[in-house]
């Protein structure tokens, strides 16, 4: 028999999540109303502004025709301006930001951008597991760096080997842990990454989900930023976009050319009509936004309150609409029977990575009752 896959697709782990899946399927047809916490996906609708921009501009014949591999100027320009009032940091819209098809693509080919062979790339470990497949496609070699409650589930930079690391894909506000980086903590990172000759790839995905009016801050912010660091941006979880697919990334100008160069060569730009309403969200009304903040901020708490009713420790996150909650024993096992005892949906920890072991993931992305309906699902098999 013919054997077609490459050797490179052999080496990223199993799509662990399968198993859940097929455990949801059975349990469904068995009749059982399942409540979803797994995955992070807004269950709000995309604000109506946002759409009305979509349906105006797809009226443009412009938006018809391949759109820019680098985007709009007037997209690169809103970033610039967005930036400047949300981060007080000067982005040369030329230079400094590239529009993408979602922050994924970014990050995905990130390391076929930068990496040679085997070049090492420190990745956070639990942490979003495209850091880590991108890596092994890219022809490099991924080196866990552990997330630790005791560390606040920050790198500790004082335990990291980086010789011979060229990327250092880092992510705050975190997912899946909802830890939060300081401005402190960030110019540390910087000072560490010129100090190791190496490249930060700053996720910053949730950096508009928070709560308590703590605003998160990026690695731009810091006096040097620029100089050694790309950050991420996604409109997706901030507008409730997730299916429009776009983003940007900026920061350094070497690096945004290196991946504006690789995306010249494997896929086109964003369909124009979207990125004129990703305009829109960046640089119209807000309120919705807000709105948004409010009301995971609700279901924050009714779940965090649920939860330690139900025995379980919980820390309250600043940002992000998840909780990182800590159990006894396999996360996959605790998985697998809260779905067939509960009906409850959540994610393993172990899906993460190795130090995600021991937690599982519950995603804000339900209503109030519906949270409420699942704890008291949970606080019944948590009796037995």
């Amino acid at each position: 028999m013919l054997q077609f896959e490459a050797e490179r697709l052999k080496k990223i782990p199993p799509y662990l999540f399968a198993r859940i899946d097929r455990l949801k399927e059975e349990e469904a047809k068995k009749g059982k109303g399942l409540i979803s916490l797994g995955i992070g996906d807004p269950d709000q609708p995309t604000p109506p502004h946002i759409i009305q921009a979509l349906k105006e501009a797809v009226d443009n014949p412009r938006t018809h025709s391949y759109p820019p591999y680098e985007g709009y100027k007037e997209l690169r320009e809103a970033i610039s301006i967005w930036y400047k009032n949300r981060f007080e940091v000067e982005l040369d819209p030329d230079l400094e930001i590239l529009p993408l098809i979602g922050s994924k693509e970014g990050i995905a080919h990130i390391p076929f951008a930068l990496l040679n062979s085997k070049d090492r790339v420190l990745v956070p470990d639990p942490g979003y597991p495209v850091y880590h497949s991108s890596t092994i496609l890219a022809g490099g070699v991924p080196i866990a760096v552990p997330l630790l409650s005791e560390n606040r589930f920050l790198p500790d930079l004082s335990k990291i080997d980086p010789k011979g690391a060229k990327l250092f894909f880092v992510n705050y506000p975190n997912n899946p842990t909802a830890a939060t980086a300081d401005i402190s903590y960030l110019s540390d990172l910087v000072s560490f990454a010129k100090e190791s000759e190496l490249l930060i790839c700053f996720d910053a995905a949730y950096s508009e989900l928070y709560f308590e009016g703590i605003k998160p801050p990026c690695i731009l912010q810091i006096k040097g930023g620029k100089d050694v660091a790309i950050e991420f941006h996604s409109l997706s979880k901030t507008y409730n976009m997730t299916g429009w697919r776009i983003g940007f990334a900026c920061g350094n100008k070497d690096a945004i050319a290196s991946l504006a160069k690789l995306k010249q060569n494997l896929d086109s730009g964003i369909f124009g009509a979207i990125q004129y309403a990703g305009i829109k969200a960046l640089l119209g009304e807000q309120t919705s936004l807000e709105a948004s903040r409010k009301l995971y901020e609700r279901r924050r708490d009714v779940l965090v309150e649920g939860l330690k009713g139900c025995g379980f420790k919980v820390n309250k996150p600043q940002a992000t609409f998840y909780l990182w909650v800590q159990i006894e024993g396999s996360s996959m096992d605790f998985t697998e029977r809260l779905i067939r005892d509960s009906g409850v949906v959540v994610t393993p920890g172990i899906g993460f990575g190795e130090q995600g072991e021991g937690f599982i993931r519950f995603a804000l992305t339900v209503d109030e009752e519906k949270l409420k309906e699942a704890v008291e699902r949970i606080s019944k098999i948590s009796q037995e």
